[in-house]
């Protein structure tokens, strides 16, 4: 599995899984998610509705992750995922970590070889862009797919500032 990190546009991404940072209603919100379900065009929204009807009719919880189909993005699927808000109190790094292990669980459950990440938590929910980058870089890496041979070619993460590239860079020691 090749991990990159790169500064882009997340909802650009021709990739098979683009991972949102929800919040728990899945029902759109600013930053990241804001941007996916603009980007995506109202199907996202319905396909969340029917989520949150069928699936987790009272939100999806931290650490959790779920697919859907992703609208007008040139991806396949969103994998939404609702990082720990650290302004709340949530600090546990295990949650932080589930995020992202959960996402590639839901991700290679749907065959996706292509995964792109943005930088969970680190935006509006405060936490520091280097512990993110240290997190995500760590469990990714030490991930293994629920079932032999669905691991995903490429995860990307997908990166708005020059400084939170420098952080994943230099968590990914490159």
């Amino acid at each position: 599995m090749r991990i990159e990190a790169i500064r882009g546009d997340l909802t650009a991404q021709d990739v098979d899984v683009v991972v949102n940072a929800a919040n728990s209603s899945l029902l759109g919100g600013g930053g990241v998610d804001g941007a996916l379900h603009a980007a995506a065009g109202p199907a996202l929204l319905t396909e969340c509705r029917r989520v949150r009807r069928d699936e987790w009719p009272d939100g999806l919880p931290v650490g959790e992750a779920v697919a859907t189909g992703a609208g007008r993005l040139p991806a396949r699927w969103v994998v939404h995922t609702v990082g720990p808000n650290a302004r709340a109190g949530e600090r546990d790094p295990a949650l932080l970590a589930s995020c992202f292990t959960r996402s590639l669980d839901v991700a290679a459950g749907l065959g996706a070889s292509s995964v792109a990440f943005p930088a969970v938590s680190a935006g509006v929910y405060g936490w520091p862009m280097a512990q993110v980058a240290d997190v995500a870089v760590a469990a990714v890496r030490g991930w293994q797919p629920p079932e032999p041979g669905q691991r995903p070619a490429l995860v990307r993460f997908v990166l708005f500032s020059p400084d939170a590239l420098a952080e994943f860079t230099r968590a990914l020691g490159a």
